[in-house]
């Protein structure tokens, strides 16, 4: 017979035993959990390691996610998990609509294409619908929208990768109803251009965009910007600027940006900021000393940057404004009058004060590198500088640059090298500087080959973590992160993105901080940069083991409202 103890013993046991089993709690299952990470949440500081836990979008955990469980889990050893990263200056446009991968930027970890420089894909009336449709080169696309929101929902519900937003471009609100003429608009006419802006801003676009130097936007004078921000204003939007100079009268332009934001009451970003033209590379020092003046006055001023020492535009920028009045067959025509030809000529080769002559800057033809035609005859001198082209074709740099423009039928895409590294390095390291490629988001096969690029379309944000942070210690890899992240979301007012944080949607990026790095040259652009692993966008995997995956996770995201 058992002891009275026995049984004492083992309801005692029993009473232990249920009591464990109900106080353990259950794995709590989510849809990803990412382990073992070096996180950088965005915020500037010292990484952390731990684990990442998201649910459907959303960043469920971050840090310490317990006895956590993931239907799909990433070792991330070894890696650098960060937020996705914001291209503030992005030409996708068009690139998006044909592939939807956007491979060139993806690999490097970008989540959010930024649109809108001057230009936008919207509003737009029938003739700059028929305009669109005239220009396309190599890359061709139905115009099947109206508005700036109708173009961004088109993207979303054609599905791409990554996020898209966009300001509305102050050239785009011109064109629509000054068309290309060198005058004001009328009181009316500037009336419709702020109704077309506020209905952008109820769309959800960000802001203001200018691009200054190109015509018709270099007809626009500073009130009539003021008056298209002052709606923008009014949805706590932004201004964002290619300003009216980069070189000779950049400080000058950096006195109208703040002008403009100061009197229309918002604050405002320079786009791609630089000093073009060896003789303006002393004033970069002067240039910041102005925007931290303003900061420190309370004026929300912030700048932009790629990480080159050569920009891209088209050889309308080494023709004066006037010649260009009326559009581009107004212009061409123009160019096929020798009279008009000789006083061109002269103005390329003079030290322009009253228009950004980037011919000039560059210091001559041999500076400037041709890389987009949409002529197929043309294709041939894609790579070549245009001294060699004109060497070809026995004309001087200045005649060949007008010919081209006229048998190409486009301006055509021109690689000007004018910038200093020290510049480069000595913005890299300002706490208010985020970064833009200015460039598409191409791919390395198709289409995209028939056309060189400026190789800051495939390396921009490769080239600064690996280039400036790894090898040259310009800033550190938490401060990198953050400029590429919360920085642009926090002056775009976009919510709940641009940080590692619960509650915040999953885009995350994770890569190898020891070997990512960028490879595309101006000889031979479209080669993608490496190291990047693995992005993901509102918590879908877009990019794994370095390779796109296809899927549709990007959205049309909007500022925050007012």
């Amino acid at each position: 017979m058992m002891s009275k103890g026995y049984y004492l013993l083992n309801r005692v046991s029993l009473f232990l035993l249920l009591g464990a089993l109900f106080s353990c709690k259950p794995a709590v299952k989510y849809d990803l959990v990412i382990r073992n990470a070096t996180i950088y949440d965005g915020s500037g500081g010292a990484p952390i390691t731990g684990s990442i836990a998201v649910n459907a979008d959303t960043i469920a955990l971050v840090g310490d996610i317990g006895n956590a469980k993931g239907i799909k889990e990433i070792d991330a050893k070894g890696l650098a998990v960060g937020p996705g990263f914001v291209n503030m200056l992005s030409w996708a446009t068009e690139s998006l609509l044909v592939d939807p991968r956007g491979a060139s930027d993806l690999k490097q970890g970008v989540t959010l294409e930024v649109f809108g420089e001057g230009w936008s894909m919207g509003p737009l009336n029938d003739e700059m619908k028929a305009g669109t449709k005239a220009q396309q080169g190599d890359i061709k696309f139905d115009v099947s929208w109206t508005t700036l929101g109708e173009y961004l929902q088109t993207l979303e519900d054609k599905g791409v990768s990554m996020n898209v937003a966009s300001f509305v471009g102050a050239t785009t609100l011109r064109i629509h109803e000054v068309g290309y003429d060198n005058r004001p608009p009328t009181p009316e006419e500037l009336s419709r251009m702020q109704d077309l802006a506020r209905q952008a801003m109820e769309e959800g676009a960000l802001g203001i965009g200018s691009s200054l130097i190109y015509a018709p936007a270099f007809y626009a004078n500073t009130d009539e910007l003021i008056a298209l921000c002052k709606v923008a204003a009014e949805y706590g939007g932004m201004y964002i600027t290619h300003m009216r100079s980069e070189g000779n009268k950049i400080l000058e332009a950096v006195d109208e940006t703040m002008r403009i934001a100061k009197e229309a009451g918002l604050p405002a970003e320079i786009y791609h900021l630089k000093a073009g033209g060896k003789s303006n590379w002393p004033k970069m020092d002067q240039v910041i000393a102005k925007i931290d003046s303003a900061r420190a006055a309370g004026l929300r001023i912030t700048t932009d940057m790629y990480t080159y020492i050569a920009g891209a535009t088209g050889l309308d920028a080494s023709m004066p404004p006037w010649v260009q009045e009326g559009g581009y067959d107004a212009w061409a025509g123009r160019l096929k009058d020798p009279k008009i030809r000789t006083k061109v000529l002269a103005e390329m080769r003079s030290d322009a004060q009253d228009w950004e002559n980037l011919y000039y800057a560059a210091g001559g033809a041999e500076n400037l590198l041709l890389v987009e035609f949409k002529n197929d005859t043309l294709k041939k001198y894609t790579g070549k500088t245009l001294a060699e082209v004109a060497k070809l074709r026995g004309k001087s740099p200045e005649e060949t640059a007008m010919d081209l423009v006229v048998e190409d039928g486009t301006r055509v895409g021109t690689v000007y090298f004018m910038m200093s590294e020290e510049n480069v390095k000595k913005q890299i390291k300002l706490p208010y500087m985020s970064f833009g490629s200015d460039a598409g988001a191409l791919a390395a096969e198709g289409d995209f080959l028939k056309s060189a690029t400026h190789p800051r379309a495939y390396g921009n944000f490769a080239r600064l973590l690996g280039k400036y942070v790894r090898e040259e210690k310009v800033i550190p890899l938490e401060e990198a992160i953050r400029k590429l992240s919360a920085l642009p979301c926090e002056n775009l007012g976009i919510a709940k993105r641009g940080k590692l944080q619960p509650g915040y949607f999953a885009d995350i990026v994770l890569f190898d901080p020891k070997t990512i790095a960028d490879h595309a040259t101006f000889e031979n652009p479209h080669q993608y940069a490496t190291g990047m692993q693995h992005v993901f966008v509102n918590g879908v995997q877009v990019l794994e083991d370095g390779e796109p995956t296809k899927k549709a996770a990007g959205r049309f995201v909007k500022r925050e409202k007012k």
